[in-house]
């Protein structure tokens, strides 16, 4: 490959992971948006999403399908992922977020890396079940193998640059994703509600608005993205586990913060942004610097804009 195929071919890995980091990313920044938390169990959430799509996998044989069938199978694992997921978010929320909700914000935190603790040690006994995708439960804590559901082709054909079918179906999972998120915050009347919300909850709940409700739903649609970000990592990395949410929420974390935390535009930009960094470090620097490199372009980018790149500057109260 030449020095250009070699750049093109880190641009599509980088945008590709990018996308997906984007997906988990944007949960972060609508619940630190609304409730300012910092909601650390989000990536093992995350996690628990690829746990019950491999599940499924190997419960309806989806592997096996071919064709348009692979396609159905995505969208099934896809829509599976995103109601358990938001919906394990919101069950969070409500009984371990809400009682905590005029408490002091270190103890919201507290209960959120409590329930990371919980959401991994749930994805170490779901990886002990006697299942054969879960290689019969004798090494609970081993990475997983997630099928290919999609043929390891070139769509370029002979090109030696590749973009297979999997960084297409990323490419068509996550971004009318993004573009119906972001239609649903501007256009719907729930949107309103948590712009309203976000913005002064008391002023919202005086004008009628259900707060807890509004929050609620909050919860459920990070999830849900989040889920559908699962599915899509384990297809393009053919490969689960029960820690890989602290290495994915990392970088989402990492991204949100990036781009601006608690501005939907700005996690998008700041997922994109660590892909491609990562991919860039990995190919031209080495994959042992990576995280000190996306790490210090972090804190040079704080240094200069401490909101990050599109968060908008707030005035402290006093």
């Amino acid at each position: 490959m030449t020095d250009a195929e070699v750049f093109l071919q880190q641009l599509i890995t980088g945008l590709s992971n990018g996308m997906i980091i984007a997906l988990i990313a944007i949960g972060y920044t609508m619940v630190y948006g609304i409730v300012e938390l910092i909601n650390f169990a989000h990536g093992d959430l995350f996690m628990l999403g690829s746990f019950l799509a491999l599940t499924i996998v190997g419960a309806l044989g989806l592997e096996s399908w071919s064709g348009m069938g692979s396609v159905a199978a995505v969208l099934i694992l896809i829509a599976s992922s995103a109601c358990f997921c938001g919906t394990l978010n919101w069950t969070v929320d409500r009984l371990a977020y809400r009682p905590l909700r005029r408490a002091p914000k270190l103890s919201l935190l507290v209960a959120a890396i409590g329930a990371s603790f919980v959401l991994m040690n749930l994805g170490l006994f779901w990886g002990g079940l006697p299942l054969d995708v879960f290689s019969g439960g004798i090494a609970a804590a081993a990475p997983k193998d997630f099928p290919d559901l999609f043929p390891d082709l070139n769509v370029l054909g002979n090109s030696a640059v590749q973009i297979t079918r999997t960084d297409v179906g990323v490419f068509a999972v996550t971004i009318p994703l993004m573009i119906g998120l972001t239609l649903l915050v501007k256009m719907t009347k729930l949107g309103k509600a948590m712009r309203a919300v976000a913005q002064n909850p008391t002023a919202a709940a005086l004008m009628g608005i259900s707060v807890d409700r509004v929050i609620g739903a909050t919860f459920f649609i990070g999830g849900a993205l989040a889920g559908a970000a699962s599915v899509m990592y384990a297809l393009y990395n053919n490969s689960i586990g029960f820690q890989m949410g602290y290495r994915a929420g990392m970088d989402a974390f990492t991204a949100a913060v990036l781009g601006g935390i608690g501005s939907l535009p700005g996690a998008m930009l700041g997922g994109i942004g660590i892909g491609l960094i990562r991919a860039m470090s990995d190919q031209y620097v080495e994959s042992k610097w990576t995280n000190a490199i996306v790490f210090g372009v972090l804190i040079l980018v704080l240094i200069f804009r401490p909101s990050g790149i599109l968060g908008a500057k707030q005035r402290e109260k006093v």
